[in-house]
């Protein structure tokens, strides 16, 4: 059976079914980092278009930061092409629902190479541009000058989580992503196996990102964990009626 094959054939712990048409994109979201925050409502309702409702977890609201490395991303009948399809990127999500849908709304998204940014701005219409980034086995580093959010950790990777609490399983295993593109909002289906999540300790930690009266730093994040990473199949885009 080849990767894809699996990853498609593993179904059981998705919220829905499988869309039933082809998809268009394979893609590898490699060693991640997520950290997450809890956030007010009103704070919160001032960042997401009104198209989309805050999901929340027995009545509190999120935003996750997840710095991790993107591999192999490539459409389904090509091949990758290392200096477009691998780069590093970190993206601050929060998590929203249409409908019964939910799914993540992305307030930032970051990458270390400009083209990868051009490219998969164009493509996705996703809100993606170039920072600072450099990464090395137990460190990441991204700096946006452009809007002084920076982020540095220092980190060691523990023992794998057996029994993720329920937070956790809400956090991590969102099967759409949601975007507005020119005042429309559209969604994307995606599909991976479970998260297998480990636990991490941060030997130095420091970032900042702000957006409108949300401040997140290394004072306030909770339920920190790492991936190795996941095999990642997505769809095209379909308009969202609002």
């Amino acid at each position: 059976m080849s990767k894809i094959s699996d990853v498609l054939s593993s179904v059981e712990h998705r919220p829905w079914s499988l869309p039933q048409r082809e998809w268009v994109y394979y893609q590898e979201w490699n060693r991640l980092l997520f950290l997450h925050f809890e956030i007010p409502f009103e704070d919160l309702r001032a960042l997401v278009p009104e198209g989309l409702e805050l999901d929340s977890f027995e009545g509190k609201y999120y935003i996750s930061i997840v710095p991790f490395t993107m591999e192999s991303i490539r459409p389904k009948f090509l091949p990758s092409v290392s200096y477009i399809s691998d780069f590093d990127e970190l993206n601050v999500r929060t998590y929203v629902k249409y409908g019964n849908r939910g799914g993540v709304y992305f307030l930032n998204i970051e990458a270390g190479k400009r083209l990868s940014a051009f490219v998969s701005r164009l493509l996705s219409g996703l809100p993606y541009e170039k920072a600072k980034m450099k990464r090395s086995k137990g460190q990441y580093l991204s700096l946006n000058e452009e809007k002084k959010f920076f982020f540095k950790a220092k980190f060691t990777v523990g023992k794998p989580v057996v029994e993720k609490t329920a937070l956790q399983l809400w956090l991590t295993e969102r099967y759409c992503l949601y975007v507005f593109d020119n005042e429309e909002l559209f969604s994307y289906d995606i599909h991976h196996k479970e998260w297998d999540i480990k636990e991490i300790a941060f030997e130095d930690l420091v970032f900042n990102y702000r957006f409108g009266n949300i401040h997140l730093t290394e004072d306030n994040y909770i339920c920190p964990n790492y991936s190795e990473g996941i095999i990642v199949v997505s769809w095209g885009r379909e308009k969202v009626s609002v």
